[in-house]
């Protein structure tokens, strides 16, 4: 399928790896031109060269922590009339409710509430003058079903969560959309690290802890990032532009609620 987007210009934040790297080659490969963004100066380098020598498109890269205003500023400018953002950044570790202070959770808010909603803001007219905008954010399948470990990113994703929906009505008209996608259990560095974790806390080795985790979706498998990058590609797509202020859950079938 043609989605109807070659040529469009695209930011996607913290994308040098796993799950945004994953995005920003799903939309290469239909021929949208990306801004990608990371920490890491050299993986960053090795994600634009990698998608540049396979695709037929400009890749930029902009250095920095998107939770900066600096880093988001060097990207709009970098991109300064996007027609795709794609937000996407680290969660913050899990824990103990007890162990969060007022600095854990103002972390959490900047990086996963305030910074994408600070990129949205930025963009958001532009888009709506030129009569197209594609926004995706990658937030957590834990917006849906909450677990105390890992709150932090619960309450910081959850208040995007509500804030999207809320723009999403209003932009709709200018064929501007806004979605979610939320994963769990993608075949990504951050589960290796998930597993990594399990194995010390359970003193199990890691091999075994996977096998936790894979008995946890319906699917019998963890997630590929491929599959989610497609998914974000779809959402961008021309096709997609009746589908707005959604939750869509890449899980392997796993959430066992209705809405």
């Amino acid at each position: 399928m043609d989605l109807g987007i070659q040529d469009r210009r695209a930011i996607v934040c913290a994308s040098s790896r796993g799950l945004g790297r994953a995005c920003a080659e799903a939309l290469a490969r239909e021929g949208v031109h990306v801004t990608l963004n990371g920490r890491d100066p050299a993986a960053l380098k090795e994600a634009v060269d990698a998608i540049a020598a396979a695709h037929d498109v400009t890749v930029a890269g902009v250095e920095g922590d998107i939770a900066r205003e600096d880093t988001r500023s060097a990207l709009l400018e970098a991109c300064p009339e996007p027609d795709i953002l794609v937000n996407n950044n680290g969660g913050p570790p899990p824990g103990r409710f007890a162990d969060w202070d007022r600095d854990a959770w103002i972390g959490a808010l900047d990086a996963n509430m305030l910074a994408p909603l600070a990129m949205i803001r930025a963009v958001l007219d532009g888009m709506c003058d030129r009569g197209f905008g594609r926004i995706v954010n990658i937030t957590s399948a834990m917006v849906k079903t909450p677990l105390s470990p890992m709150g932090l990113s619960t309450g910081a994703r959850t208040g995007l969560t509500s804030v999207s929906k809320a723009l999403s009505r209003d932009v709709a008209r200018a064929n501007v959309t806004i979605n979610n996608l939320l994963p769990e259990r993608i075949d990504t560095a951050r589960q290796r690290r998930m597993a990594e974790l399990h194995s010390k806390m359970a003193g199990i080795p890691i091999e075994e802890a996977y096998d936790a985790m894979k008995s946890q979706i319906a699917a019998g498998r963890l997630g590929r990032p491929e599959e989610f990058g497609d998914a974000c590609a779809f959402l961008c797509s021309a096709q997609a532009g009746f589908i707005s202020g959604q939750n869509l859950q890449l899980d392997g079938g796993s959430y066992a609620g209705l809405l």
